[in-house]
């Protein structure tokens, strides 16, 4: 599922969306030059998984949040973490570095990438920024629509409070 397949699978689920296109941005600090409606909504998407390859990850929190690596294994019981290889990106989740993004998860055909997803999204307006696997646009929804969609794909989901450093 692609940038086009995205807003498709959106407008046949009748999830309410906006979509921003942009020029390619690679990096959280590129996003911000970018005039986007929902800044606060912003996600940072990071694909990690365990030592031994068996447990993969997908974290989406907000885009000023700092990941504390330690804190989240130890509160999920997990083995040591690394960052994925792109190579691991385009194996599990078929996008590249730069457009990680929960829909991503529509293309994991195996269903072994657990989305965790930080309970903050759900605050406010509950809505969530990210990329239609593509870094050239910004869609913005409801994270529970965004849930729901994942959830019925049949990867498990997990709402939980990300710890940051």
């Amino acid at each position: 599922m692609h940038k086009q397949d995205v807003y498709d699978f959106l407008n046949d689920n009748n999830v309410d969306y906006e979509a921003i296109e942009h020029g390619a941005v690679w990096t959280m600090d590129e996003l911000c030059d970018v005039e986007l409606p929902h800044k606060e909504a912003d996600a940072k998407n990071l694909f990690i998984r365990d030592d031994k390859k068996n447990n993969y990850y997908l974290i989406s929190v907000r885009g000023n949040k700092h990941l504390d690596i330690k804190a989240f294994r130890k509160l999920h019981e997990t083995r040591p973490l690394k960052f994925c290889q792109e190579e691991e990106l385009k194996d599990k989740l078929d996008i590249y570095a730069g457009a990680v993004s929960p829909f991503g998860i529509m293309n994991n055909v195996d269903k072994d990438v657990t989305f965790f997803i930080d309970e903050d999204f759900f605050a406010d307006e509950g809505l969530i920024g990210c990329h239609p696997n593509d870094n050239t646009a910004t869609v913005f929804l409801k994270a529970e629509d965004l849930v729901k969609l994942l959830q019925a794909h049949g990867n498990n989901v997990v709402k939980t409070q990300i710890p940051e450093k």
